[in-house]
């Protein structure tokens, strides 16, 4: 199958190249945009616009440009630096849409060297004519195409290491078996583990005895690992037909460096063509296909999961065969059973708690590779009906894209052994093993976890064109999009259906009009709310183009104000159960919930889980936007600024407040008639910019810019029944965090009776004290209060170029503002049998209960002490070097004579540095694969 996709794909590409000598000639036009450059073309909902005619809201990235100065792997890596209003989300809101080609795809299977632009759409105005799944934005991504001219080739290859920036720092065996002792005192036990038990284990002279298990470690780690890839381009074509294909492949390994764990792999390799051919004067085709094969094959075991739960005392997972007593004949006997003794000295160590370990998964377990296939294929006809009217074009686009994905792979089993230890004239021996489990090499290969995902998208438009008396411009569009997508598991497929239509007018380039509507379809509603309505309006201004604002410092000025209604069903789910997502109008009535006792038969209650609601209708995003784009003193500075304001009024919930209490019976069994309506509003307001400073100095180019984006979010209606104000969600962010106020720790046991009674189990001196927020002398759920944001409300970009000669720099930080975070992994919260880090190290005692900055260690769960509160609060706050590139272009001069068009070179650095109070804490991964900074080296060639 993999050979049929890469045929389909590169014959479609090369059977379109070889019409090129019979292609008929024909003018070129919008579709080939052959007369426009890049720089003056935009590409936004359904068609493309001149540059300087965009409205507010729309934000534009000329990806090609960018990766000539900055190597990067994803698509969307320079998003978020180079333009305001996106934060992992746009404008503050989430879910946005990925368009590539016209066609809702994935981000992530679109490499950025064959990306021409990138739009980001924002407002209202932009979005409407994508319909209801659009709604929270849309990030548009146009591919390469074909250019007239002779057949260029352009080859890239890439090589580099990444290198781990932190480890967690977890205690060894003897310091954690010596505070977990303190932790069982603590609590009013014996210590749990022996002080002969503790030396032998500090003096580390058998650590096959007495385990200190380090999975960070050398012995199991590699310093780095590595990253190549190759990426090779073809383009050219004439007047009736232009092509452009690229193919690559990349591979990277692991850090892992321990049995089959070393063979550990990540690859992709991809094909794509586009195709551009003017089949008559009136029509013109293209049609594009992609194919993606992903493989990541990984060795038995989750490496970085068990290395944050393994404690460092438990098991030996390699044990020198040599440590067997010469004599023991029957150990022997059971160790030479073993088809796994590792590099001829060791056997797979085990006790009866760990009777395996990751380390003899590695070793001894199987694998799995996990395969991923994509296939994707779209089309376009653009008919120009000029013989009809003057301007007039219908264009339809088709889709297809199919993404299969499964695990394949062998499972064995394999035995491991338990020593039993002795000691002879102060030599340790094994005098005696026991076996656990059996060697069984799997013969069967194992396919599971299947999955597939089909996605089709359809689209039909007529649109107008016109120019009267040079001064009034008109465009009209009609549109019937529709996308939808079924995947494996999930019943109903997710649907995006709608009418669109656009009016636009302009005179002279100087005062704009736009009206951009959309009529969306949803089987989520009732049958008669199923069909909603967008209407947008914008106006625009562009007072350079007004006598009175001539000869100024201004070379452009565009002025916008637009506003608009979404209808979207994106927030049509309910919010105790969010994959439930229809029917959600319909009454619920279910059998079984409870039963009788025997003297009624036993029967089974019916209970009402939801009532019936027939006006649910659709969530609507209300939202007024200003936006100011310029440029002055001859491009030296140009800017674009973003205002919005607005609400997403209508989400689900149920309201208890507008229904009897008798609707809701209370206790067990629950059971309710109320039921769902469209009530919670949000509101949203922020800002965003992108400010650019164009220099020449001497004999440098220098290019300064900065963006950012900050915006607020608010809870402005709940049905809310709290007893004490500060509770309240309304008014709070909707990203709130909420949590104890903490008050230090209990110094003794007279603080803890002479305190407000915390209700989360047994409190003693060393946990942490609480404040009594409404003085009802207890400790509880009412007494949690909002402790801050945990989104980044002010997200900043900085990028800078620098130009000499052949030589090119190009810098990008990124900057995070404003949010709070938790600190709520096990590497923080420590009890029962966790494993210690280090944490604990400075934990509440007697001896340091004036300086202690960790509670008491425990045994039991913490309740008290292991909840949300500002005691595990921090700042959020850090500015990140994302991404440093030096370039040398070869001088023209050297090549001359040779098929050789250009040569570059570079050196690039990525996640170099993070400035921030809690560098530590943002560079740490827990219970996965480490973050790493990524060193790469690449030349680039065009023939």
């Amino acid at each position: 199958m993999k050979y049929i996709y890469i045929g389909l794909a590169m014959g479609l590409v090369f059977l379109f190249n070889g019409l090129q000598a019979s292609a008929q000639l024909g003018d070129t036009d919008e579709l080939t945009m052959e007369n426009d450059t890049l720089q003056n073309k935009v590409e936004v909902a359904f068609r493309s616009m001149d540059k300087k005619d965009m409205l507010g809201g729309i934000s534009v990235i000329d990806v090609e440009e960018m990766t000539e100065k900055a190597y990067t792997t994803y698509s969307l890596d320079f998003v978020e630096n180079l333009i305001g209003g996106v934060n992992g989300n746009i404008w503050g809101m989430d879910e946005y849409l990925v368009v590539i080609d016209g066609m809702v795809r994935d981000a992530n299977n679109v490499l950025p060297s064959e990306i021409e632009q990138i739009s980001v759409l924002k407002g209202p105005a932009a979005v409407v004519l994508y319909g209801s799944r659009a709604s929270k934005g849309v990030i548009k991504i146009t591919t390469k195409r074909g250019e007239i001219g002779k057949p260029k080739i352009q080859i890239r290859a890439n090589t580099g290491i990444h290198i781990p920036k932190a480890y967690p720092e977890y205690l060894g065996a003897a310091e954690y078996m010596s505070l977990h002792n303190e932790a069982s005192v603590n609590d009013g036990n014996d210590p749990i583990h022996s002080i002969e038990d503790i030396y032998w284990t500090s003096i580390g002279n058998n650590p096959y005895r007495y385990p200190d298990l380090d999975m960070y470690s050398s012995e199991y780690l590699r310093d780095y690992y590595n990253r190549s890839e190759a990426i090779a381009e073809i383009t050219g074509g004439n007047e009736g037909v232009k092509y452009y294909t690229t193919t690559g492949y990349y591979r990277e390994n692991s850090l892992l460096d321990v049995g089959k764990s070393s063979d550990n792999y990540v690859s992709r390799f991809f094909v794509r063509g586009n195709v551009d051919i003017k089949v008559a004067e009136f029509l013109d085709v293209q049609a594009d296909a992609n194919v993606t094969f992903y493989d990541s094959y990984t060795a038995d075991g989750d490496w970085w999961s068990n290395a944050e739960t393994l404690r460092p005392h438990r098991v030996a997972p390699l044990i020198p065969i040599d440590y067997l007593e010469e004599n023991d004949i029957p150990s022997w006997n059971t160790i030479n059973t073993s088809n796994h003794i590792i590099d001829g000295q060791y056997f797979l160590g085990a006790t009866q708690q760990d009777r395996t370990n990751p380390v003899a998964d590695s070793y001894a377990g199987g694998d799995s590779k996990f395969v991923s296939r994509q296939f994707q294929f779209n089309t376009r006809f653009d008919l120009d009906l000029k013989s009809l009217l003057e301007g007039l074009h219908m264009r339809a686009k088709y889709g297809i894209d199919y993404a299969a994905t499964y695990n394949q792979g062998y499972s064995n089993e394999y035995a491991t052994f338990a020593p039993t230890w002795t000691n002879y004239a102060g030599k340790d021996l094994i005098s005696s093993v026991e076996q656990f489990g059996d060697d069984k090499k799997g013969t069967s290969e194992n396919i599971s976890n299947s999955a597939y995902r089909y996605t089709y998208n359809v689209s039909t438009q007529f649109d107008y064109s016109r120019t009267f008396n040079s001064d009034h411009n008109v465009f009209g569009m009609v549109v019937g999009n529709i996308w939808q997508r079924q995947e494996s598991g999930r019943y109903h497929r997710i649907t995006n259906v709608n009418l669109g239509v656009q009016a636009s007018y302009n005179f002279q380039h100087k005062y704009y009009l736009d009206f951009s509507a959309a009529l969306p379809y949803s089987a989520k509603l009732p049958e008669d709310n199923r069909l909603g309505f967008s209407p947008t309006l914008t106006i625009g201004w562009r007072p350079v183009k007004e006598d009175f604002f001539q000869n100024n410092v201004f070379d452009d000025l565009m002025l916008t104000v637009s506003g608009g209604i979404i209808s979207q069903d994106m927030d049509i789910v309910d919010s105790d159960n969010e994959d439930n997502e229809y029917y959600l109008y319909k009454t619920v009535l279910q059998r079984g919930g409870w039963y009788s006792w025997a003297d009624l038969g036993g029967e089974a209650a019916t209970e009402f889980q939801r009532g019936n609601n027939p006006d649910m209708t659709f969530v609507k995003r209300k939202e007024l936007n200003l936006g100011l784009r310029g440029a002055l003193w001859n491009q030296l500075l140009t800017f674009d600024f973003n205002y919005f304001i607005g609400k997403m009024d209508g989400a689900l919930a149920r309201v208890y407040s507008e229904y009897p209490i008798y609707f809701t019976q209370v206790g067990y069994p629950t059971s309710s008639i109320i039921p769902l309506i469209n009530y919670n509003i949000d509101d949203r307001k922020g800002f965003d910019f992108s400010v650019y400073m164009n220099k020449e100095v001497s004999e440098v180019d220098l290019t300064l810019g900065v963006s950012g984006m900050y915006y607020e979010t608010e809870a402005a209606q709940r049905d809310e029944n709290y007893e004490y104000d500060y509770r309240s969600r309304i008014g709070r962010p909707l990203n709130s965090l909420w949590g104890l106020e903490n008050l230090g720790f209990f110094n003794d046991q007279d603080d803890i009776n002479n305190s407000p009674e915390q209700q989360f189990g047994d409190t003693r001196p060393g946990d942490i004290k609480y404040k009594d927020q409404n003085g009802d002398g207890v400790i509880d759920e009412k007494d949690e209060v909002y402790l801050g944001r945990w989104d980044t409300p002010l997200r900043l970009g900085l990028n800078f170029t620098a130009k000499w000669r052949n030589f090119t720099l190009f810098a990008m930080a990124d900057g995070f503002f404003g949010g709070k975070g938790m600190k709520n992994s096990s590497y923080y919260w420590v009890s029962g049998d966790d494993k210690y880090s280090e944490i604990v190290r400075n934990r509440w005692t007697e001896e340091t209960k004036t300086t202690a900055t960790y509670p008491r260690l425990t045994t039991t769960s913490g309740a008290n002490n292991f909840r949300n509160s500002d005691f595990w609060m921090y700042d959020a706050d850090r500015l990140n070097l994302s991404q440093v590139q030096l370039t040398y272009d070869l001088p023209e001069t050297a090549l001359q004579g040779s098929f050789i068009n250009g040569v570059s070179f570079y050196v690039s650095g990525y996640d170099l540095l993070t400035i921030s109070k809690e560098r530590k804490h943002h560079e740490l991964n827990v219970g996965s694969a480490p973050q790493t900074r990524f060193f790469n080296i690449g030349v680039k060639g065009t023939f």
